[in-house]
């Protein structure tokens, strides 16, 4: 898309209304970089409605004049997704903030596609309910960005990814229709599951206006330790064990290697490793404690009976809130650490729980075949098999980048061979849209591709994005 028509203009900035939508280069231009950098866009307007009314009429008007437009919520996705990197319009859902309802009784929320996460956990909580979707980006990620990127983040384990907690959805479609599913109903067996096709989409479908979103007991008290492990492969069975001794209460099982946290303590002040004396590879454990049980003694025999068998090396507890934020801290500043230290190569693949250590074993002698000096930083949770596989070059950065290519096939080649997903919470975008025709089926490739064209004939919504 080069130009936009005058006329077509006039008619989106009326259909926005008054106040949204911008020409001006400086209220455009942080909505056109990717947080890491990696891919800039350009448009000739940004849209900023405020309702689902003026979606709808902007779509209609996009539908009818073949004008291509790409969705944006907190502009915190990594795969270039949210980019208009043909020109498109820019229609950002940051003005959609409202918060329709909460209902401890019903156990949900229904919000608008531009209310921050953040806002949710606390309107959540403020009902004496949690919603348990945390990642990093909290504090500027909107719910529409979250369900239209299945989020995930490191309370799988327990609560399930954003496509588990979403009970409803409303979406704006192509031709804009307004597709009301907010019903909310945990039992609605009347056919085709319709909300589930735009969970994921990244914006190729639908426009998500609003979520209805699944609430739970706020726990009483958390568990929470950092534990050094003999190696990999019995982080599994640690799992396993904890599960059974706590009656599945886990929250959270990540795992992390002492070189990242290296990284952390370096670049992120006010952090220190709590084990720092182990140089291998550490866990970070929570188990979410309801009233009438306290996790703490089942995690300390748990790890107690590894420090016998010698699986678990040493560990070291949260004794108050301030200890769990600081432990916390260490895990949610990973990613920022490996970027402040220098070129990364981030990748975000799952395998099955049981694999991990193979794909690790495996995949780090790939890497460095193709770049003699490339290390794994891989950091991730446990519990779904989802590693964040960071690949750095200490000192070689240039040579990092140029083999950036090579490294990534590399690395999507072995989670391949083992059965694994290229993208396990990220999406696809632009980064990764021509690689998974490597690896889903030409039927799974062609069913894609054929409700593409049945809800978005003109393709005009996030055209070139997931597929190509």
């Amino acid at each position: 898309m080069s130009t936009l028509d005058p006329r077509t203009a006039q008619r989106l900035k009326e259909a926005a209304g008054p106040g949204g939508w911008s020409e001006e280069a400086s209220e455009i231009a942080p909505h056109l970089v990717e947080l890491r950098g990696r891919w800039t866009g350009r448009t000739p307007l940004l849209l900023k409605p405020s309702s689902t009314e003026a979606v709808s009429r902007i779509l209609a008007i996009c539908t009818e004049t073949g004008t291509a437009v790409v969705p944006q919520g907190g502009n915190t996705g990594l795969v270039g997704g949210q980019i208009p990197t043909h020109g498109e319009l820019l229609l950002s859902l940051e003005g959609m903030t409202r918060i329709r309802t909460v209902s401890a009784e019903d156990d949900l929320l229904i919000a608008e596609a531009g209310v921050v996460l953040k806002r949710v956990q606390q309107a959540a909580d403020a009902a004496d309910r949690l919603f348990p979707l945390s990642l990093g980006a909290e504090g500027s990620c909107t719910i529409g960005g979250n369900v239209s990127t299945n989020a995930g983040g490191v309370g799988v384990l327990r609560y399930g990814m954003m496509r588990d907690l979403v009970l409803g959805l409303e979406v704006v479609l192509a031709d804009g229709r307004v597709l009301d599913m907010l019903r909310g109903l945990k039992k609605d067996n009347t056919g085709y599951d319709l909300k589930q096709m735009f969970v994921g989409a990244e914006g190729t479908l639908g426009i998500v206006t609003a979520a209805t979103l699944k609430l739970f007991p706020k726990p009483y008290s958390y568990a929470t330790a950092v534990a050094a492990i003999s190696g990999v492969p019995v982080a599994v069975d640690l799992l396993r064990r904890l599960q059974r001794a706590t009656g599945g209460l886990v929250t959270a099982f990540e795992l992390m290697h002492r070189r990242s946290l290296d990284l952390v303590e370096k670049h992120i002040p006010g952090t220190a490793n709590p084990l720092p004396h182990h140089d291998g590879w550490l866990l970070l454990i929570e188990v979410s404690n309801p009233s009438a049980f306290d996790a703490t003694e089942a995690m300390q025999q748990t790890l107690a009976a590894g420090i016998e068998t010698g699986a678990v090396l040493d560990a070291a507890f949260a004794k108050t809130e301030r200890d769990r934020q600081a432990l916390w801290r260490l895990r949610e500043t990973l990613p920022d650490a490996h970027r402040l230290d220098g070129a990364t190569i981030a990748n975000d693949i799952s395998v099955q729980p049981s694999r991990i250590a193979e794909f690790l074993e495996r995949t780090d002698s790939a890497i460095r075949t193709e770049l003699a000096s490339a290390r794994s930083y891989p950091f991730g949770h446990v519990g779904d098999g989802n590693l964040h596989y960071a690949i750095k070059a200490p000192g070689n950065d240039t040579a990092l980048l140029s083999a950036r290519t090579a490294l990534e096939r590399g690395v999507q080649e072995e989670t391949a061979k083992l059965g694994g997903s290229i993208s396990a919470e990220h999406g696809l975008g632009i980064a990764k849209n021509e690689d998974i025709q490597r690896y889903k089926s030409a039927d799974e490739i062609t069913l894609m591709r054929t409700l593409k064209r049945t809800l978005d004939p003109k393709n005009m919504l996030n055209p070139g994005k997931l597929l190509p």
